[in-house]
C-alpha cells in the first residue's frame, strides 16, 4: 500500500475522532444495524472542514479540495475498517457497499475555487469542489434515481454468481442513470455478462434545478448604469436525496459542488452535482449619506417635513423637483416596504394617468434603485409556467413576479392585458401565491400535481386614461371625486393597495416638465438641478436599502387612529345592496402605509403623524374608487400646494395638523369607543 495513502487514512481517523464525525458515523451505523435489512449500498454523509484538515495534514487538505472523488475512497476504507472492527453493521459484507458523500463546510476564499457562471470558458472539466452562486430560475419535480445496485455473474460456476455483494455499482457525481444501471456490464473475473439483482436496488430522490448568475437582475431591469457587456447562461444543478426541495424558485443561493459534463444523446450539458446549499442574503448598507443625515437634523422640528422634502427632490434626473410629489412619495413608500418575508407588508401601486411616457420613465427609474426591480417584458409570463426540461421532465419556469422577490415587479400598462391574465393577477394580489398545474400524463408521471409558488413582491402598474376613454363609453359619475374605472375590474382595482391619479394631465403639463424633457433629450447626462448633485441616485439606493431593513412597531396612539378610521370608514362607505364598499384588505394597506412612512422617516416606531399620512393617502385612493365620504379630503391631500421654501413647509405642517384634528372628529362621530375592539368588527 502507498505509504502516503496509509498516512492520509490515519489522519482521516484522527480528524473524525476530534471533530465528532466518528460519533455521528457510529450513530448512523446503528440505524442501519437496527433495521436488520441487507442493503446493496450503505450511504453516509460526512461533514468536513477543509481548514481543520489542512492544519492536521496539508497533503490530505489539498487532496480533499482537488481530488474529492479519490478522497471519498480513503474515507470509505477508513469507515469500512471501523465498521468491521467495532461490529457496527452485521449485514455489511464488502467495502464497495459503502458510499461516502463528503460535504465541505466552506472553501478557501480564493478565485480558483469560485466558478463564475458568466465567465468564459466554463470550467467543467475539473472534478473538484467549486463554490458558485446564482438565482434559481427553473425547478423540476422530484424524481427517482439509482443510488446503487448489486449485480451477479450469469456464469453459474463463477464465484461472483453467489449471493454476496461483490459487484456493486454506486452513483458518482455527474454520472447518468445508465452509468449505474444497464445490461452490458461484464464480470471482472470471467468476462461473462452481469445481471442486476433487482431486490437490492437502492433508490434516492433527484431534482434538476436551473440557476443563473445574479447579473441577470441588471438585465431584467431594462436599464443598467453598468455599460460593460457580460455573458449570461443558465446551468443545471443536480440536487440529490436530502438536498431535494431545499431550494425555492427565485431565491439567491450559494452552493458547493462538483462540475461535470452529462451526455444526453448527441448533446453535452455542463452541470454541477451539488454537495451543499446555503441561502444567500446580502447585507444592506448600515448607513445613509451625510447629506440625508444633515437634512434629517434640519427637519427634526416636524415629523412630516423630512419625507416631504425627500419626495419633492426625488428622481430629479427624470422629473423636475416639486412635480408629481404625491406619486413620488407613494413610490418611496412602496420601495421601503420590500422584503423577502412570508407575511410582509406589501404596498402595490396603480396609477391613473394620461402622461404615460413621463410616468413610465419615473417608475422605471425608481425600480432600478432596488437590487430586485424587474420590468416585465410583455412577451413573457408574469407568473410561473411549466415546460419540459432537457430530460423530458416537468420544469417550473420562473417569471417576472418570482424573480422580483423582495423587490418590485413593474408590469406596465394594465389595460394592455387580457381578461384571463388580469384574473390571475387579481388572485395573486389577494393571496400572494399562485398555483402551477402539472399534468402527469404529459410529463410521464402517474398523477397530476399542483405546486403552489409564493409571490413576494410589490406590483406597480398604470392605466392610460386617454386610451380607456376611447375604448369605453364613460359612465356618469354620480359621486363627487369618483373616477371612471370601467376599463379595469373593480376587484382588481381593490387588489392594488393604493390608487393614484396623476395630477398633471398631458394637456396642462407644467412648464418645468416640458423644459426638463427638452434639455434631457439634448444632453441626457447633464445635471439640471442642484438637488441631483447633493442627493445622487446612489445616495437614494443606499437610503432605501437602509430604511427598508428597519424593524418598526405600531405605537398604541397610531394603532387607535388607524383602527378608528377603518371602523368609521366601514360605517360611512356602504350601500344598501353590497354593504360596506371598503375592502377587507384596507386595514392591511393602512398599516403598511403607516409603517412605510415611519421607515422613510428613519424611525422604528409608527407615530400618529405617520398614521395621518397613511389615512390621507388611502382616503384619496378610496375617493377615486367610490367617491368622497364624510371625511371629505382635498383632491391632493398630502401635498396641497408647492413646496418652495421653509414657509411653505410650515403651512403644510399647519394644514396636516388641521387634517389630524378633522380625522379625530370624524372618528369620534362615526366610530365612538374606538379603544374597544369588538368581535363583530
Amino acid at each position: 500500500m502507498d505509504p502516503e495513502i496509509q498516512k492520509m487514512r490515519e489522519v482521516v481517523l484522527v480528524y473524525l475522532d476530534r471533530s465528532g464525525g466518528l460519533q455521528k458515523f457510529v450513530h448512523d451505523c446503528k440505524k442501519y444495524n437496527d433495521s436488520k435489512q441487507s442493503y446493496a449500498v450503505y450511504r453516509f454523509i460526512i461533514s468536513i472542514n477543509p481548514s481543520d484538515i489542512a492544519e492536521l495534514d496539508a497533503t490530505l487538505g489539498n487532496y480533499i479540495l482537488h481530488n474529492p472523488l479519490q478522497t471519498a475512497q480513503i474515507f470509505q476504507s477508513v469507515c469500512f475498517v471501523a465498521i468491521k472492527t467495532l461490529s457496527l453493521i452485521e449485514q455489511l459484507q464488502t467495502e464497495a457497499q459503502i458510499s461516502i458523500l463528503l460535504k465541505p463546510t466552506h472553501l478557501p476564499p480564493l478565485p480558483s475555487y469560485v466558478l463564475n457562471l458568466s465567465a468564459y470558458p466554463f470550467n467543467y472539466t475539473s472534478p473538484r469542489f467549486y463554490m458558485s452562486e446564482g438565482i434559481v430560475i427553473a425547478m423540476g419535480t422530484v424524481t427517482k434515481y439509482t443510488q446503487g445496485a448489486r449485480f451477479l455473474c450469469t456464469e453459474e460456476t463463477c464465484p461472483f454468481s453467489e449471493g454476496r455483494f461483490r459487484c456493486i455499482r454506486v452513483h458518482c457525481p455527474g454520472a447518468t442513470e445508465s452509468a449505474t444501471v444497464r445490461t452490458d456490464f461484464v464480470c471482472s473475473l470471467c468476462s461473462s455478462p452481469l445481471q442486476e439483482d433487482m431486490k437490492f436496488r437502492v433508490l434516492g430522490d433527484k431534482q434538476i434545478v436551473e440557476m443563473i448568475d445574479a447579473k441577470i437582475l441588471n438585465a431584467l431591469k431594462g436599464y443598467s448604469i453598468d455599460k460593460s457587456h457580460f455573458r449570461i447562461q443558465a446551468f443545471t444543478l443536480f440536487l440529490r436525496d436530502e438536498l431535494a426541495n431545499k431550494m425555492t424558485i427565485g431565491n439567491h443561493y450559494r452552493i458547493i459542488g462538483i462540475p461535470a459534463c452529462v451526455q444526453n444523446g448527441l448533446q453535452a450539458t455542463a452541470c454541477i452535482e451539488v454537495n451543499s446549499v446555503q441561502l444567500y442574503k446580502p447585507n444592506g448598507p448600515s448607513f445613509v449619506s451625510d447629506n440625508f443625515k444633515y437634512l434629517l437634523s434640519l427637519t427634526s422640528s416636524s415629523r412630516w417635513r423630512f419625507t416631504a422634502i425627500l419626495a419633492n427632490i426625488f428622481a430629479s434626473q427624470v422629473v423636475p423637483p416639486g412635480t408629481y410629489n404625491t406619486l413620488k412619495l407613494a413610490i418611496l413608500l412602496s420601495l421601503v416596504q420590500t422584503c423577502e418575508k412570508e407575511n410582509a407588508d406589501y404596498l402595490d401601486l396603480l396609477i391613473m394617468t394620461s402622461d404615460t411616457l413621463v410616468i413610465d420613465r419615473l417608475l422605471h427609474y425608481s425600480l432600478c434603485l432596488l437590487p430586485r426591480g424587474i420590468r416585465h417584458p410583455p412577451s413573457s409570463d408574469i407568473f410561473p409556467s411549466v415546460s419540459k426540461d432537457k430530460h423530458g421532465n416537468a420544469s417550473i419556469q420562473a417569471c417576472s413576479a418570482v424573480l422580483a422577490k423582495g423587490g418590485i415587479c413593474y408590469i406596465g400598462d394594465l389595460s394592455s392585458y387580457k381578461k384571463d391574465k388580469l384574473e390571475v393577477l387579481q388572485s395573486v394580489l389577494e393571496s400572494r401565491t399562485t398555483t402551477v398545474f402539472i399534468p402527469g400524463k404529459k410529463y410521464g408521471e402517474e398523477a397530476d400535481q399542483q405546486v403552489t409558488v409564493s409571490v413576494q413582491t410589490n406590483f406597480w402598474s398604470f392605466v392610460d386614461v386617454d386610451s380607456s376613454s376611447k375604448k369605453h363609453i364613460q359612465k356618469e359619475n354620480f359621486l363627487i371625486g369618483q373616477m371612471d374605472m370601467s376599463l379595469i375590474p373593480v376587484n382588481l382595482v381593490d387588489g392594488f393597495g393604493l390608487l393614484i391619479y396623476n395630477e398633471f394631465p398631458s394637456c396642462r403639463l407644467a412648464s418645468p416638465v416640458v423644459h426638463h424633457i427638452l434639455k434631457k433629450a439634448i444632453n441626457p447626462e447633464t445635471m439640471l438641478y442642484k438637488a441631483s448633485l447633493q442627493f445622487r441616485t446612489q445616495d437614494y439606493e443606499e437610503f432605501i436599502l437602509f430604511a427598508r431593513n428597519l424593524h418598526v412597531e405600531l405605537s398604541s396612539e397610531a394603532e387607535s387612529l388607524i383602527q378608528g378610521y377603518y371602523l368609521a370608514s366601514r360605517r360611512v362607505r356602504r350601500d344598501s345592496l353590497h354593504g360596506s364598499t371598503l375592502s377587507a384588505s384596507a386595514l392591511k394597506v393602512l398599516i403598511s402605509l403607516a409603517k412605510a412612512h415611519a421607515k422613510l422617516s428613519l424611525r422604528q416606531t409608527v407615530l400618529e403623524e405617520d398614521a395621518v399620512i397613511a389615512v390621507l393617502l388611502l382616503e384619496s385612493s378610496l375617493t377615486l374608487k367610490h367617491g368622497t365620504s364624510a371625511l371629505c379630503v382635498a383632491p391632493n391631500p398630502v401635498f396641497p400646494f408647492d413646496l418652495s421654501d421653509e414657509n411653505s413647509l410650515q403651512q403644510r405642517d399647519i394644514y396636516l395638523m388641521q387634517c389630524h384634528h378633522q380625522l379625530l372628529k370624524f372618528i369620534a362621530a362615526y366610530s365612538p369607543g374606538i379603544h374597544i375592539n369588538t368581535n363583530e368588527e
